[in-house]
């Protein structure tokens, strides 16, 4: 029988702790190829295993980029909630939009209350752009029929006006004027939490709020009347409510940057065109 080759055995090492004064053996671990490349595997996953738990289950994890923290929560909190109020603001002038485009177009005013239910919103830019431009039309021409003679209409106007009596919405100074261009309403001064009052009978047709006018309430009164209250801090009535004349409305202030400068924003529509609110109420 010949001899076997010794570079068929299977080859085993030796880690040994030796004392180096005593030379004594302290300890000594035998093992083979195969054993080491499986302790180094099992070494290298115990070792990836033990930085996963710690960066999964202590705060290190917010050391990892991209990583939400909790100011980065409260961020995206913060941005989804003003995301929301957005939204209610825009669909709030929609409708704002749509139903002033139906006074001054001579339609009838839209329900809110449903529009809002449902979750719809007809804005003028949705319409027939051939339609739009056959109601521009039609009303360039009758402005400018009226402004021939430089009376818009006064007497067509004028005359079932002048039988009405409004009550005053606040008492105070006319600090901007009427301009049927530029400013198609007064700002009228009055003191912080100054109560705004109807100035006729009428119906809430809507209730809003903007960075910029406050929050301001629009009545819809008999004889395609409309009055608007702006630059509000606070509203006492809701769509829907029917209100006499006199009734409070709201508190005016909080809107305006400079102390003392509080102000209301009062416009008054009649068939669908502004009207100069000095000409009719004593302020």
């Amino acid at each position: 029988m010949g001899r076997q080759n010794p570079g068929l055995n299977k080859r085993t090492y030796r880690l040994s702790l030796v004392d180096n004064e005593t030379h004594d053996m302290i300890r000594s671990i035998r093992f083979n190829r195969a054993q080491l490349i499986y302790g180094i595997l099992t070494a290298v996953l115990a070792l990836l295993l033990f930085f996963y738990l710690l960066f999964s289950f202590t705060p290190l994890r917010t050391a990892i980029p991209g990583y939400p923290n909790a100011h980065s929560k409260k961020e995206a909190v913060a941005n989804a909630i003003k995301i929301d109020s957005l939204e209610s603001i825009v669909t709030r002038w929609n409708l704002y939009a749509e139903n002033l485009s139906r006074v001054l177009t001579g339609e009838a005013t839209v329900d809110f209350d449903s529009l809002v239910r449902a979750g719809q919103t007809r804005y003028l830019s949705e319409k027939d752009p051939a339609e739009l431009a056959r109601r521009d039309s039609l009303f360039q021409e009758t402005v400018r029929k009226e402004e021939q003679f430089g009376v818009s209409s006064r007497e067509e106007r004028s005359l079932p006006l002048e039988g009405m009596h409004f009550f005053a919405p606040i008492k105070g100074v006319v600090a901007t004027g009427y301009d049927r261009v530029v400013h198609p309403a007064i700002d009228i001064t009055a003191p912080t939490g100054s109560v705004v009052s109807a100035v006729l009978d009428g119906t809430v047709v809507f209730t809003g709020w903007d960075a910029e006018e406050g929050y301001f309430i629009v009545l819809q009164h008999r004889n395609d009347m409309l009055s608007i209250y702006a630059h509000n801090q606070k509203l006492l009535r809701s769509n829907g409510e029917t209100v006499k004349a006199g009734t409070p409305l709201a508190l005016v202030g909080g809107t305006s940057p400079k102390e003392g400068a509080d102000h209301l924003h009062f416009e008054l529509w009649h068939n669908g065109q502004s009207l100069d609110p000095t000409r009719y109420i004593s302020f």
